[in-house]
């Protein structure tokens, strides 16, 4: 089993996290049910909830952007900070971050979820409904 550090390089670069061959997403919004390298099931067998990480992951990412973007307004343009440009930047930035990183929080929550708990038979066993759930919004 690869290493935490191993497993976020993979997920980073949106390939499976067990194999780093097999690509996550059929689409920017659509995950592939498994990777069709090692045959990794990438729902991990909780179909309603599994992805709830992967959203407070991307929620968390675009508020720690948004508080470094302030912090650069504000240094940049102090004593006199250019309110109106942070209002039209903060409300673009808070609509474009999480679209742009939401494959990526699903892979580093994958590469997460194996660190925890490894990989076993039932991860690559196929299930009936493979070609229906795209773990989408």
């Amino acid at each position: 089993m690869p290493g935490p550090v191993r497993l976020a390089a993979r997920a980073l670069r949106l390939r499976c996290p067990h194999c780093g061959r097999g690509p996550l997403l059929r689409g920017w919004f659509t995950l592939l049910p498994r990777c069709a390298a090692c045959g990794l099931s990438f729902e991990r067998d909780e179909r309603e909830d599994y992805w709830l990480g992967a959203y407070l992951l991307n929620f968390m990412v675009t508020e720690v952007v948004f508080a470094g973007l302030v912090l650069a307004v504000l240094l940049a343009t102090w004593p006199e900070p250019a309110w109106s440009l942070l209002t039209w930047l903060g409300a673009a930035q808070m609509i474009v971050t999480p679209i742009v990183f939401y494959p990526f929080s699903k892979a580093l929550w994958l590469a997460a979820d194996l660190v925890f708990r490894p990989a076993n038979a039932a991860d690559f066993e196929a299930h009936g409904d493979e070609g229906q759930y795209s773990g989408g919004a």
